[in-house]
């Protein structure tokens, strides 16, 4: 009887939790409540993105493509589910001003014919087949798309989608200032080579999405029509022209200036008569007022990232991949390679009430150099190298309440006294600090903008392509896009990935190269002392001695470097070696957490759990048996 009231009373539980649950998920349904635990917060919108919701004016339509089923590749699914997730979350926040609208382009259906008319692109399959993952955003008649929506790009979903919003959400396009000393947007006599000056590819590419307008070099005060300028190596600024940027930037202006050390493409003749050398640039007043230091003539030299083979490889062009980049911050994040020609670095201590932030960097194995070894490759290059172990700031963005690098005002005008008095010109005041924080953006080199660091061109019947050739101008284009969409899009942080890489492996393989080198070093310089000690021992014999006959003290000489170089050799190998050992144990130990350890867990529990009803069953039983010993013995009696 009782085995059956057990079973009677674990099945009115179990009827009780299916209807707990049921319950349950009707209150979830109701009541939206939404957590997002994940480590990096990959449902969470940032700030910037509310603030741009909160402003919408009028509804935003957003037209989800996405191909449903089987024709979904597996791999993308998820990828695809969390895109959407996105897109719900973009919704919730907007507060009916978004709408979302779903559409599933099937091969020959108008959801197709409708995905191609808004710009998505079908994206193919190896087999032939396709599918469609992409956005396309609208209000009224303006429109933004995006046309195929990557994994590579997932930290960026967020950024892309919130500014097609932002873009569809204003009917004005931002007009972008450019203030340079090259002929960036072309010019019609160049003193350099006495001809046209085409613009740079740089300068044809902002003229697409902005309304580009020519700032001169010279100039006391920036238009109040412009929010965004971009400086590109202005050689010989003015302290007038640097008050003019003070102004702007604390009037809430957007700068971002590409200074030189040593401008290779902007070659000026020093000297009557004698060949043209790189220029320099920068912002002295303001640098100086910043907290921000680029030394003169001194460029980054990087071993790690030199470009070139051979006798050929020249330490002061950097060819920067992924690692150089900061992958939080939306400008960089998404960029894979760039060519830094003959840059400089920048030292930083912010004054008050600033920060900064380094966007691109050197290796640690970099040192500086003087500009009269700009062109220096192979053994010139690299003879006298010794790396410093720091990491240089190529690229840095400077944020926070900005004050104005003239306290005494504006610098004296030197041709005023050759003027005549104007009593009626307005006089502007003059501003001590930012009414609210702002951002600057300031890269050590000029030449990577240029076209022959920049782009490849070719011609194909009569026609000029244009291909890029690293992310050097989706770096530019990237900070003038980003700064020219508002405060809301600078502060957009780069979302993380739900890819993690195993961070840890990457750092034992960089220590691994910092000891391969440092073996190299030493055998060099081991190298080195032995030549040197060679050619001392030869000395003595004078200019008619036979160099081809040694003496015993140059074999014994010989002998001993011979041995330093096998055992330099055998000790390199030993650091591949090891390397390698304890990359795979840690991909071996990472892959046994990750796939054996929660199933151990769950089982442990489960064994755990099991062990606990047994004993509780047991005490049960005992005290069962008790109670029926009890029962049965009459009181009084004996047991």
């Amino acid at each position: 009887m009782k085995n059956g009231n057990r079973w009677l009373t674990s099945a009115l539980g179990l009827i009780a939790l299916l209807l707990g649950l049921v319950a349950f998920n009707y209150l979830a349904s109701v009541v939206a409540v939404r957590a997002d635990l994940t480590e990096g917060k990959l449902y969470t919108l940032s700030d910037g993105t509310r603030r741009i919701l909160g402003k919408l004016k009028a509804p935003v339509k957003v037209k989800l493509y996405v191909s449903k089923g089987e024709a979904m590749p597996l791999p993308m699914r998820s990828f695809a589910k969390r895109v959407e997730d996105m897109v719900d979350e973009f919704a919730a926040v907007a507060d009916g001003k978004l709408i979302v609208e779903r559409y599933n382009p099937k091969p020959d259906s108008d959801e197709e014919d409708a995905a191609q008319l808004d710009g998505i692109e079908a994206q193919q399959l190896a087999n032939g087949d396709v599918f469609y993952l992409g956005i396309a955003v609208s209000q009224l008649d303006r429109k933004q798309s995006i046309p195929n929506v990557s994994p590579r790009r997932e930290r960026l979903v967020e950024y892309d989608l919130a500014r097609a919003i932002a873009r569809v959400g204003s009917s004005k396009q931002p007009k972008v200032g450019v203030m340079a000393g090259p002929p960036v947007l072309g010019a019609s006599f160049d003193p350099m080579t006495r001809q046209p000056a085409e613009p740079w590819v740089l300068a044809t590419e902002l003229k697409r999405d902005f309304d580009v307008v020519q700032i001169p070099l010279g100039v006391t005060e920036i238009p109040k029509d412009i929010n965004v300028l971009l400086v590109i190596h202005p050689r010989n600024i003015q302290p007038r022209a640097e008050y003019a940027l003070d102004q702007f930037v604390l009037r809430g202006g957007k700068l971002i200036a590409f200074v030189d050390p040593y401008g290779y493409f902007d070659p000026q003749p020093t000297i009557p008569g004698m060949p043209a050398s790189g220029t320099s640039s920068s912002l002295p007043t303001l640098f100086k007022a910043w907290g921000v230091t680029m030394a003169d003539n001194k460029l980054v030299a990087d071993m790690e990232y030199r470009s070139g083979v051979g006798q050929r490889e020249t330490p002061t062009v950097l060819s920067l991949n992924r690692t150089a980049f900061s992958r939080d911050d939306v400008v960089t994040s998404q960029i894979e390679s760039l060519l830094y020609p003959w840059g400089g670095a920048f030292q930083v201590k912010p004054a008050d009430g600033l920060k900064v932030q380094t966007l691109v960097h050197s290796s640690t194995n970099s040192m500086m150099v003087d500009s009269s070894k700009a062109t220096a490759s192979g053994n010139a290059a690299f003879k006298g190298f010794l790396p410093d172990g720091q990491e240089k700031a190529l690229a840095i963005r400077l944020s926070g309440t900005f004050k104005t690098a003239f306290p005494e005002g504006p610098p004296p005008d030197p041709e005023a006294k050759d003027k005549p008095a104007a009593s009626s010109a307005p006089v502007v005041p003059q501003l001590k600090r930012s009414a609210k924080e702002n951002s600057v953006l300031l890269v050590a080199d000029m030449d990577l903008l240029a076209d022959p660091a920049a782009v490849d061109v070719q011609e194909l019947f009569g026609h000029k392509i244009v291909v890029p050739s690293n992310g050097n101008l989706a770096l530019a284009l990237g900070m003038v896009e980003q700064v020219a969409s508002g405060d809301e899009l600078i502060s957009l942080r780069s979302r993380a990935a739900a890819f993690r890489p195993l961070t840890k492996v990457r750092a034992l393989e960089a220590e691994a190269a910092k000891q391969y080198f440092g073996k190299i070093s030493a055998l060099e310089a081991d190298l080195q002392k032995t030549s040197e000690k060679l050619q001392a021992l030869q000395g003595p014999k004078g200019a008619g001695a036979s160099g081809q006959i040694l003496t015993a003290e140059q074999q014994a000489e010989l002998e001993r470097f011979r041995k330093s170089v096998a055992q330099t050799r055998k000790e390199l190998k030993m650091v591949r070696k090891n390397l390698r050992k304890d990359s795979e144990a840690l991909a071996f130990w990472t892959k046994v957490v990750n796939i054996a350890l929660p199933p151990l867990v769950v089982a442990l529990i489960g064994l755990g759990v099991a062990l606990l009803r047994r004993r509780r069953a047991q005490r049960a039983q005992r005290t069962e048996r008790t109670e029926r010993t009890e029962r049965t013995i009459p009181a009084g009696e004996p047991e």
